[in-house]
Order: C-alpha cells, then structure tokens, then sequence
C-alpha cells in the first residue's frame, strides 16, 4: 500500500513538473541574448545557430545579437544571414559596447536582422569582399581592372542591396560599403537610415523597440519587450571547442605539434606517447584547417615539408632534407591562411618562432643520428673485431674457432695451431680474420 501511495505522489510531481516547465518556456516575455565577440567563422555559425533554435522553442518575443567583429569568413556570414531570415523570432543585431564595430561580415548580418542598432561610440562598414591569394580592389573603376574581383563586387554588391530592399534600410549607403569600402559611426548611420536605432545597452534597447512592428518569416509581429526577461545564451563547451580549434594561429601550431610527435615516433619508435599526441593533434588541425579558407599551395608546401621531414628520419642526409623541410614549413604557413579576411590571419612571428623550432628540432634529431653513426656498433659480426677465442680446427690458412661462445669460420696465418688462443683483427666476408693472442698466457679449453 506504501509503494502505491508512494507511486501515485511521484506521478504526481511529475504531472505538475512538465506545465510548470512548459510555461517557463513559453514565456511570453522572453528575451534570448547572444554575444558575439571576434572574428565570423563556423564558431559563430553554431553558436548564432543554435541561439536562434532556443528562441523559437521558447517562443521568444526578441532574439538579440550583441556584435563586435573585425568581420570573418563569407560562408559563415550568409550561413547566419539566411538563418535570421528563416528565424519565426524577430532579431535585433546590437553592435555594443561602445567601442564594439561591424565591419566587413558585420555589416551584412546588421542589415539582415529585423532590428539593427549600435552603442553610441561604435561604427560599421568596410564590407568590401577580399579573396586568397588575390588582391583587394578599393574601388570599381580600378585602372587595372580584375574579371574575378569585379565578379566578386558585384555580387556582395547586389547581396547587400537586396538584404536592404527587405528591411527598407538605405541600399545605396551599403552600395558604397561594398565598393569603397565606406564606414559610418552610430550617429552617421542613423542619419541615413542605415540602422533603426541607437542605444546604450539591451536594456535601452529593449525598451526602444517595444511596440514596433516587424515582419518575419511568420507574418508581421508587434515587440512586447519593456519588460521582458533576458535569457542569456552563453556559448557551450561545443562553441568554444569548435572557436578554439578553428583559430589559425592554434591550428598551425596543432599540425606541427602533430608533425613533430609522429617524426619522433618514427625515429624512436616504442615511446609511443608521442605518436598518440602528435597523431591526435594532426587531426585536430585538419579538423580546423576545413573549416578555414585555406590557400592549397600552402597547404601542398606544408605536406612537402612533412615528407621531408619523414625523410630526414630514415635517410643519412646530415639536417638537409630536414632544413629543406623546414623551409618548406615555414613559406607554406605563411601562405597556408589568407591574411586578408579579417580575424584569420596568422602572424609571422608565429610563423618565425616555429621555423626557429622546427630547425632546433631537426639539428637535434640529425646531431643525434650523426652520433649514433659514429659510435662503436653493438650488435652484429663487426662487434667480434677484437674479441679473444680459440682455435678448435685450423689447417692450410683456415678453420673453425670457437669465440665468445660460437664456432666462426676463421682464417690466419699458417703457423696457427688448434688450441691456440686468437685475437679477431678484421671481419673478411663471411670469416673472420684472426692473429695468435700474446697478451694473456696459453689459451684454457
């Protein structure tokens, strides 16, 4: 009887749980917040993403976006534009605090949201598209005109324009944006209905905005926010892992860090620590480097180096396939991330101490080896030169001795004698070349 009264006040509480829950999170005064600080790549995407997924679970009133970026890749960009305009939840980008910019990437996903503002001491604009390995144009009517980059141009151009055309934002500004790389502060772009508002913090924002109308993916919506609850949304372990591993700067240091632990381990092979580390974080690095825009004859000048590397390993070259490795490493990294976009450069000093590294690493390893070779061998025939035995057969130059505990064919001069005791002077093909020892009294059976 106890376990069904227990049973039935368990179900109980699990009835009442699941509508407290449900009305927490349809809350119709919700507001969820998203920061984004750094450079727009597939961090971002994910975090943007998914931030936008728990608004329209929670049936948000508002989804804020808290910007400052230097701008990012242009895949990741139109991956957080599209899903804006796919969001049923109306969102608001807040370029803050002051001092906060967007720029480049910045600028496009300001425009797309339903909302845009700025702090008062911020500013946006530059959103003229960059390319790898190709140069940037500061302007359209260039005296030396590129087929690619006016493609380029033209269709960030007509990207922004039309993003501009749906919010009823100035189109012409974001033109000039794209093509000369204009900027404006907050005040400028209010003046000229570039964003909808200035604020000083969400909270100004949120009172700003209540009572607007927007239009959504779901039909035209009116803001409820004055006195709605914010929902942080703060990035995961997810986020930051995918943030931290598609940063240039680590990913190259994952790959030689990866190189270096499998050299080793080829080397020296039975440490193993070092080939699991070093494995582990070559596929790390790979990882980041698909995320990123990376230039492949960058990345082939990379592998080319690491074959030599390999090579310096097996082959007695003395640290020259090594330093020809190394150089390799060190031009292909420089070429390896495209320093134009924004955020994803990777620094030549990085680049100069990892050269630094790289070549103290392989003086180490070819040191090492050169050692190796010149010491005395300790293991095979040519460790008996030296060692004493006994004559057990011997006649007309050659016979048989038993050294160190093994019968070898021997030859000598002819005056030997069985149960003499011999010295082995020099290995002679498959025999032994062997003297009478004088050093030590008659030879013991």
């Amino acid at each position: 009887m106890g376990l069904v009264l227990l049973a039935h006040a368990v179900g109980a509480a699990g009835v009442q749980a699941v509508p407290a829950e449900a009305s927490v999170l349809a809350s119709p005064g919700t507001v969820v917040l998203m920061e984004l600080d750094g450079a727009i790549g597939p961090a971002a995407v994910d975090h943007v993403r998914r931030g936008l997924r728990l608004a329209a679970r929670e049936q948000a009133r508002l989804a804020v976006i808290q910007l400052d970026t230097p701008g990012g890749l242009d895949a990741s960009m139109r991956d957080i534009v599209k899903d804006i305009l796919a969001s049923p939840v109306p969102v608001a980008t807040f370029v803050a605090p002051d001092g906060a910019r967007a720029a480049s990437a910045g600028t496009y996903i300001l425009y797309a949201s339903h909302i845009a503002a700025m702090a008062p001491a911020s500013n946006l604009g530059a959103a003229t598209p960059v390319a790898i390995g190709m140069p940037t144009p500061t302007s359209a009517t260039s005296s030396t005109p590129d087929t690619m980059a006016a493609k380029r141009l033209a269709d960030a151009s007509a990207y922004l324009r039309s993003l501009a055309q749906l919010r009823g934002r100035n189109a012409d500004w974001g033109e000039q944006a794209v093509r000369e790389s204009a900027s404006l502060s907050a005040a400028e772009a209010l003046q000229k209905n570039v964003i909808t508002l200035i604020a000083q913090d969400v909270a100004d924002l949120l009172r700003q905005v209540d009572g607007r109308e927007v239009r959504t993916a779901q039909g035209v919506l009116r803001l409820s926010t004055q006195h709605a609850q914010v929902l942080v949304f703060e990035a995961d372990w997810r986020s930051r892992v995918l943030s931290v591993i598609t940063e240039p700067s680590l990913a190259l240091v994952l790959m030689m860090l990866g190189i270096f632990g499998l050299l080793f381990e080829f080397s020296s092979p039975g440490f193993v620590l070092p080939g699991v580390v070093g494995a582990i974080s070559l596929l790390l690095a790979l990882f980041g480097l698909q995320m990123l825009p990376v230039n492949y004859a960058g990345l082939g000048l990379i592998f080319l180096g690491v074959a030599f590397l390999i090579a310096e390993a097996f082959l007695p070259t003395f640290g020259a396939l090594g330093m020809g490795g190394v150089a390799a490493l060190s031009i292909g990294a420089v070429l390896l991330i495209d320093d134009d976009a924004p955020g994803f450069g990777v620094p030549l000093w990085l680049v100069g101490a990892l050269a630094v590294v790289s070549a103290v690493f392989i003086a180490a390893v070819a040191g090492a080896a050169a050692k190796s070779r010149r010491r005395p061998p300790v293991l095979g025939v040519a460790t008996l030169i030296g060692a004493t035995g006994e004559l057990v057969e011997f006649a007309d130059g050659e016979g048989w001795a038993q050294i160190q505990g093994d019968y070898w064919k021997v030859r000598g001069a002819e005056g030997l004698r069985a149960g003499r005791r011999i010295r082995v002077t020099r290995v002679q093909g498959l025999a032994l070349q062997v003297a009478e020892d004088n050093t030590e009294g008659p030879a013991r059976a």
